[in-house]
């Protein structure tokens, strides 16, 4: 006991690593960001803020991984800042924008959609050992996050749909609060095989998709958060009807007929 006690205490004298906490950081900024945006009325900045957080939130594993600085620290700091950024933040902003004029009922939807968010993260800390990397239990939070900003960033770029009072917007942070703390499966594209070598096909389609988000970004992103929200739900009822479906064993004999 007396031994861990002092490597502990070593490895606090040693302090932390500091490249991968950084984009951590960044992430937090962005999540703060987006709360004193809302609060001056400014949705699209906060939108942008929460999508940069996620791209922040993506990095700092990627270069802990890559310059093999993880630690433990990193790993509880990185939580906290996923409740801030992806959690309370987009909880402030969907309430201030479009949920305030319903009253208790959108509130109520602002803090449903933080406490699945945080439950979905405590749940993913426990799980991560257990769990094969190659999916999700539950809808990601910075996906959860984003939807919700690539929905800001959509109406106020198409306006085919008011925030003041719409129903389809409390529909949908309900919806994303419960995809959260579902068991539904959702891909992770850690083993997609992006950066491995490819045909020139392949090279051609990136080039066309990049082409498209770079033409209409808010269409485009919101599109996509909407298409993987869905996939999740859809996978799992495919799976489900191939599992009713699927023939009994024939178990009579060769020689009968």
């Amino acid at each position: 006991m007396k031994r861990i006690k002092r490597a502990e205490k070593r490895d606090m004298r040693r302090g932390i690593y500091i490249l991968p906490n950084l984009f951590t950081s960044a992430n937090l900024f962005c999540g703060f960001y987006a709360i004193i945006a809302a609060i001056q009325g400014g949705f699209v900045k906060s939108a942008i803020a929460i999508m940069v957080a996620a791209v922040c939130d993506n990095l700092d594993g990627k270069v802990a991984r890559a310059t093999h600085t993880e630690s433990k620290f990193g790993v509880e700091y990185d939580s906290l800042a996923d409740a801030i950024s992806f959690g309370v933040a987009p909880g402030i902003v969907a309430y201030l924008w479009a949920l305030k004029p319903f009253g208790r009922l959108g509130w109520l939807a602002a803090f449903l959609f933080v406490a699945c968010g945080v439950l979905r993260l405590a749940r993913f800390n426990t799980q991560k050992d257990s769990v094969s990397s190659e999916y999700f239990v539950g809808l990601p939070i910075p996906a959860a996050a984003c939807m919700i900003a690539t929905m800001i960033l959509f109406i106020n770029r198409v306006g085919v749909l008011s925030a003041d009072r719409s129903i389809p917007i409390l529909v949908l942070i309900y919806m994303l609060s419960f995809l959260m703390v579902s068991t539904i499966k959702y891909n992770s594209f850690k083993h997609s095989g992006f950066f491995k070598k490819k045909n020139f096909n392949a090279l051609v389609t990136a080039v066309l998709v990049l082409s498209v988000i770079a033409y209409e970004p808010s269409v485009t992103f919101f599109f996509i958060g909407l298409t993987y929200i869905a996939s999740g739900p859809i996978a799992a009822l495919l799976h489900r009807n191939k599992t009713a479906v699927k023939p009994e064993p024939d178990n009579r004999s060769e020689g009968h007929t």
